[in-house]
């Protein structure tokens, strides 16, 4: 196992990085829109789906499974992403 033979420094580093990363996949994730493709509704996170008890701020990614597109009903996987 590599990990273990690294000094403690590296690994606060390696682990420094690693929290640095996950911030900024949230934050991407966070800002991105999500297009349903058969109807074109768009799920915003900012917005969240009060229609559906989702509050605003809920990334996509934190969707219950069971959420489907409020237009269409659909599932997360007929979405696609856009800025």
């Amino acid at each position: 196992m590599v990990y273990g033979i690294l000094s403690n420094e590296n690994k606060r580093l390696i682990l420094q990085r690693l929290i640095v990363c996950q911030i900024l996949i949230t934050l991407r994730s966070e800002e991105m829109k999500h297009v349903c493709d058969p109807c074109g509704y768009v799920y915003d996170p900012a917005e969240g789906d009060s229609a559906s008890g989702v509050k605003p701020g809920t990334a996509f990614a934190d969707l219950p499974a069971s959420w489907v597109c409020p237009l269409c009903g659909v599932g997360k996987d007929q979405f696609y992403d856009v800025k």
